[in-house]
């Protein structure tokens, strides 16, 4: 956010991070920024997904402060299942929206989207910007809760374009509320950042909730997530397969490997079997790690040693960005994980992000 100020008291707008995989030494890495729209629903822009792709792993950071870690106060709380709009558009960010859906509910108020009919913004209306991006200020570091002012200049079927008055949002402030009055003075979530120009100065592209709450946003919220059966064994899943996420110890994802078995694991881990609580790879022997399961808890951090035949080895290069028209490879166990992305490297992709639509 530049020309923004600190928003303590905006507790229903989140930062989406990478998922924290190994429980020492492992820095934050903010992706983008979010909105609760239900106890269990984040919305957020779906390029935000754009490294890891929807199967990734991730988190939503409940609290005003992430960055520094030094400073940070407030909850983590692990996405259980992402899902990108059908018809996103990665080069020109047509439907760039996005859902997350909480393996917890939390008691947060969430923002409350527009009604059937209710006004979307007009040219000339104010609006409220909240993320926790980039700032242009080096005495103040993104990762901090902010807010500001914008001015809307332009509204289109899709999105709505706005200008700073005094503040406009920047890279990591991506899926982030726009928040306008209703007839009440309440807020309402009326957009999405999604985009504006590279210098963060003078436009801000924003998607329109209202566009898309129908067909995209009421599904999921009136979905009923599948309730758990019997889990596997923390300790038997090199010799357990599964079928579905709900076969697997909470944290851990049900994929295919390379012999075309499926099993529970970390999407930046290769198959393993986890034993007990630890909080540093010290306390794991030769060759173990001490591996986040859950983002909180005694019992979050678990010793992981992998399958006697592991099936492939995480990569330590950042993505690549991907050319026009080229998919972002995703295997069951290449992604690496995300501390072995270098938060400078992310933040250039995102930076590449940040242009206004056509």
């Amino acid at each position: 956010m530049v020309g923004g100020t600190e928003a303590p008291g905006d507790g229903a707008v989140v930062a989406l991070v990478a998922r924290r995989v190994r429980c020492a030494g492992e820095s934050l890495t903010l992706l983008c920024s979010g909105a609760l729209i239900a106890p269990d629903v984040v919305l957020t822009a779906a390029h935000c997904l754009d490294v890891f792709g929807p199967e990734g792993a991730y988190e939503v950071f409940f609290g005003a402060r992430l960055l520094p870690e030094t400073h940070t106060q407030g909850r983590f709380v692990r996405v259980a299942r992402a899902v990108r709009h059908p018809d996103y558009e990665r080069e020109t960010h047509a439907h760039d929206v996005a859902l997350l859906r909480l393996a917890v509910a939390v008691e947060v108020p969430p923002l409350r989207l527009p009604g059937p009919g209710e006004d979307v913004p007009s040219p000339g209306g104010a609006a409220r910007v909240v993320g926790f991006g980039d700032t242009r200020d080096g005495d103040a570091p993104p990762g901090v809760r902010r807010q500001g002012g914008l001015r809307v200049t332009e509204v289109r079927p899709d999105v709505f374009l706005a200008g700073p008055d005094p503040a406009m949002s920047c890279v990591g402030d991506s899926g982030g509320p726009v928040l306008v009055r209703d007839a009440e003075g309440g807020e309402v979530l009326a957009g999405v950042t999604v985009s504006g120009d590279f210098a963060c100065q003078k436009e801000a592209v924003n998607l329109r909730v209202d566009a898309v709450r129908d067909s995209f946003l009421q599904p999921l919220l009136d979905e009923h997530p599948e309730p758990p059966g019997p889990r596997l064994a923390l300790d038997a899943l090199c010799s357990g397969t599964c079928t579905r996420d709900a076969d697997c110890p909470a944290g851990l994802a049900c994929a295919e490997t390379a012999d075309a078995s499926r099993r529970c694991f970390l999407p930046a881990l290769q198959p393993g079997d986890y034993g007990g609580p630890c909080v540093e790879d010290a306390q794991c022997g030769a060759g173990g790690v001490c591996a986040r399961l859950e983002p909180e808890g005694d019992d979050s951090c678990r010793c992981f040693t992998p399958c006697a035949e592991p099936v492939s080895e995480p990569s330590s290069e950042p993505p690549s960005e991907p050319s026009k028209g080229e998919d972002i490879p995703r295997g069951c166990t290449g992604a690496p994980g995300p501390g072995a992305l270098a938060l400078g490297a992310l933040a250039a992709w995102l930076y590449r992000r940040r242009a206004p639509l056509p």
